[in-house]
């Protein structure tokens, strides 16, 4: 008996919730012996795994992961490798069929391959959205990591112009900012700014996103490697927060009674389709054409399969002065024109945007949100201010405590002036929520330590709210304790010794977090607030859109004086087990 032979199961499962796993896909993942896939795509799956071994690897390491399946299935293994959405779709269905190829690999004689489709991006997402993609539509990857970006924006610039809905995957990361914005002003040479753009994060997964806007302001919402952002195409438009791409049914049917103008046997002929190619053809038809014509009309305009006749009212007008025979399709479709211009569904013998009835612009409710605090160094709400919050948030509004000593308010509404009002009588402040300037001040130990109070308050007044390239945090201390890690931020004010110290390009997160570099010592009272306000000017001014300040410090090298320093490297440690 020869040597066991090798499968390669490559899976897409899907957007990641188990109703949305195809049962084949399940299937496939319970039957292997190894499972390989990023981190991520295990942890989405984990509850389909039994004993299998499990190979997992990060970010950028697919090449690896394709070798190592390779390599597995060669000895033997039926080994599952697992991709989001559809293996086929910006998978790992094409580098495994690249390795086995560099191999040498025959289907006949190799290791057994199977891909097995899954719902991609622009299926889960879309179904979030409405019916945004019921026409012809096409998928673009933004990431120029392994495509030159001149060939994606002639992508972008041919998909837009040629009127498709468009998805785009992988639209933003950390490292690729710009990407999405050219895109945008690509498309704004060809499409309405008032374009519909859904943007969905995280489909069908726990943290889930789905945000409408249009093709201007798109770039108003965060938008990342998780995001895939679905541009409308000329004739999209929103219903009850919706997206809805129509197909083009309004052109031949009537969509509000059951009677339609066209019958059945109609529907398909040229005449009832001017703007199709075979009705602007120019040329003369053969006699061959002419003929055909003539056998398909005595069949489809003149009568059924027994040849009786059809009566008169069933039949577009035509031309009679030819014993009856039918004009031209040419002939038969200028007087299709007339007719549809008559009922203004054309204009000037093209066809015209269908119009959107009064019913399907149904005024949307927007959702409010707001940053609310008690203040920038009183820390405590009150019991009349908490009653109030939750009056305003209602049954359909929510409240979200943060660690940043605020409460976000959410609230469905038409008037969030009236909202903003009626907090301020309350005494609350209030901050706008996204990409704009947050000042995070500490309590000043219960208020006890106020000389710094005042200058932090005209910091906020300065600053606060304004709108940046990317969130941007600014701490501030009031003592040299620095209790509330004001060092760590994007730039962090420390009081000390009646003058301020000054830290820029903090960040507080992830694997390669690190402090704020100490800048500038003993700055007077008098010129921290406007240094820290020049410093955010000139990042509003030159700052990437969605570059964080920890970036631009970086990249620029120098801010407002202040020189960058290259931050000390992490050393991996190794330790050795003891006995």
């Amino acid at each position: 008996m020869g040597e066991k032979r090798g499968k390669l199961l490559v899976i897409g499962f899907g957007p990641g919730a188990f109703e949305h796993i195809t049962e084949r896909a399940r299937n496939a993942i319970q039957e292997s012996e190894v499972v390989i896939g990023y981190n991520t795509y295990v942890d989405l799956i984990r509850d389909l795994l039994t004993d299998q071994e499990i190979v997992r690897t990060g970010m950028t390491e697919e090449v690896s992961r394709a070798q190592e399946a390779v390599r597995q299935a060669e000895m033997g293994k039926k080994v599952a490798v697992i991709s989001s959405g559809d293996a086929g779709v910006y998978g790992m269905a094409g580098l495994v069929y690249e390795v086995l190829i560099g191999k040498g690999w025959k289907s006949a004689t190799g290791v057994e391959i199977e891909v097995i489709p899954g719902i991609s991006a622009i299926n889960s997402c879309a179904s979030l959205l409405g019916a945004p993609v019921m026409h012809d539509a096409c998928t673009i990857s933004l990431s120029d990591h392994l495509t030159p970006w001149t060939i994606i924006a002639k992508r972008v610039e041919a998909a837009a112009s040629a009127d498709f809905v468009i998805a785009l995957y992988n639209p933003r990361s950390g490292r690729r900012t710009r990407q999405i914005v050219e895109s945008q002003r690509i498309l704004l040479k060809y499409r309405s700014p008032d374009t519909p753009v859904g943007l969905v994060k995280s489909a069908y997964r726990d943290r889930q996103q789905v945000e409408i806007t249009t093709l201007s302001r798109m770039l108003d919402h965060d938008i990342g490697m998780l995001t895939t952002v679905i541009i409308g195409n000329s004739t999209t438009f929103l219903y009850d927060g919706q997206m809805i791409t129509p197909r083009g049914y309004q052109r031949k049917y009537t969509l509000d009674t059951a009677e339609q103008s066209l019958r059945p046997h109609q529907r398909l002929q040229t005449a009832a389709e001017p703007w199709s190619l075979n009705a602007m053809e120019d040329d003369p038809e053969s006699e061959e054409e002419e003929a055909a014509y003539g056998e398909e009309a005595d069949t489809d305009a003149w009568g059924d399969d027994s040849g009786a006749p059809l009566s008169d009212d069933n039949v577009l007008p035509i031309s009679q002065n030819d014993d009856r025979k039918p004009e031209s399709p040419a002939v038969l479709a200028l007087e299709a024109l007339k007719m549809l211009e008559a009922k203004g569904i054309i204009s000037g013998g093209y066809l015209a945007a269908a119009p959107i009835p009064d019913t399907l612009r149904k005024k949307e409710t927007l959702i409010f949100e707001v940053g609310v605090a008690p203040g920038i160094a009183n820390k405590k709400f009150t019991a009349r201010q908490m009653t109030q919050l939750a009056q305003i948030a209602g049954d359909e509004g929510e409240m979200e405590y943060t660690p940043h000593h605020q409460i976000i308010l959410r609230v469905p509404t038409d008037v969030p002036e009236e909202i903003v009002a009626m907090l301020k009588a309350e005494q609350l402040l209030v901050s706008p929520i996204g990409d704009v300037s947050q000042i995070k001040a500490c309590d000043f130990c219960n208020l006890e330590k106020d000389e710094s109070i005042p200058v932090a308050e005209d910091l906020y007044r300065a600053i606060g709210g304004l709108k940046a390239p990317k969130e941007l945090k600014v701490g501030f201390n009031g003592c040299g304790m620095a209790c509330y890690g004001a060092a760590l931020e994007d730039i962090g004010i420390v009081f000390r010794r009646g003058a301020y110290d000054l830290f820029l390009g903090g960040k507080t997160i992830g694997r390669n977090a690190h402090p704020a570099q100490l800048v500038a010592e003993g700055i007077p009272g008098d010129r921290i607030v406007a240094t820290v306000e020049s410093i955010f000017r000139e990042y509003v001014e030159k700052g990437h859109p969605n570059e964080r300040f920890h970036k631009f410090f970086k990249r620029k090298g120098e801010v407002l004086g202040f020189k960058y320093r290259e931050q000390a490297q992490l050393v991996e440690v190794d330790p050795l087990c003891g006995d």
